[in-house]
């Protein structure tokens, strides 16, 4: 378990080193293009910034609303879910997040909140009524280590990222069609004419590099939430089970969101099926995170 979870912190730690240089290149080149100059860049980080904070502070009350989930509720709502949620957070060190249910039938849960002392995780009436004791409290354990992680912290930032690459595309493509003033034009450096040739094709192409680079971190953030809930649990069987389950059942969410995918413990629109579709998944095939909690020992 240990050494899973050395291993998705340094996928993770690389993935967004690279992103922050693709994003810095992306800059450069944008910058050396333009007539905006680093000006353009630090104005679009601005931005990003700016409505990723907003996303931050305000985007768990928009999770829990559009997936419908109902609550905060108190231990006397549903005292086997409560004390299930409470004794994890004790043995996590953990505050006690504000719990919520989802009148759906479908196993799901999902956690939200920009730090631990600001949570809120929501379950699925059928993960309630379908999961055994140890299988739903691998479930929780899961969404709490996300919580425990700051993955939603992690995720801002990626967000950032993305919505940085998207503005500088779609500036430079701006710029570039009403006739920008190209400051390279006398330059005789190849090397440099070969790095800006690079850099405009990165540019058109960020919004999906951004994306890639985003899902591949959520990705890498699920297994590294399997392997933390695990040790929590000290049973990565339990969640191994749920998931089997979830699979089994693939079943979506009626209230499914691509705003808010990302956040649950499986794909609430019931998995990929196809080559393209797996590509811009949200989170890794079920198979391997079962393969994974499996090996642990």
């Amino acid at each position: 378990m240990y050494n899973q979870i050395s291993s998705n912190k340094r996928k993770t730690a690389t993935l967004m080193v690279i992103f922050i240089a693709v994003v810095l290149f992306l800059g450069w080149t944008f910058s050396r293009l333009t007539e905006m100059g680093y000006a353009g860049l630090i104005f679009a980080a601005i931005i990003s910034v700016l409505m990723s904070l907003a996303s931050y502070f305000q985007g768990d009350k928009i999770a829990l609303w559009a997936a419908g989930a109902k609550g905060p509720i108190a231990k006397n709502d549903n005292p086997y879910l409560y004390r299930l949620v409470e004794n994890l957070t004790i043995t996590a060190g953990l505050p006690l997040p504000k719990i919520y249910v989802i009148a759906d039938p479908a196993i799901n849960a999902f956690a939200c909140g920009r730090n631990p002392a600001h949570a809120s995780i929501a379950v699925t009436a059928g993960a309630i009524e379908k999961l055994k004791n140890e299988e739903l409290e691998g479930v929780i354990a899961h969404e709490l280590s996300h919580v425990k992680n700051y993955d939603i912290l992690l995720m801002t930032a990626v967000v950032i990222l993305v919505g940085l690459l998207a503005l500088l595309s779609d500036w430079f493509i701006r710029v570039r069609f009403w006739g920008g003033r190209d400051r390279d034009s006398k330059s005789n450096g190849q090397i440099q004419a070969i790095l800006l040739l690079i850099g405009v094709v990165l540019l058109i192409l960020s919004p999906i590099i951004g994306e890639l680079i985003k899902l591949a971190i959520s990705r890498k953030r699920e297994f590294l939430a399997d392997a933390s809930g695990a040790l929590l649990t000290r049973y990565p069987e339990g969640l191994a089970r749920a998931l089997e389950k979830i699979a089994e059942q693939n079943q979506p969410l009626r209230r499914a969101n691509n705003a808010t995918a990302h956040l649950y413990i499986a794909n609430p629109f019931g998995g990929a099926k196809h080559l393209f579709s797996s590509l811009f998944a949200t989170h890794p095939p079920i198979e391997e995170r079962i393969k994974a909690l499996r090996q642990m020992a």
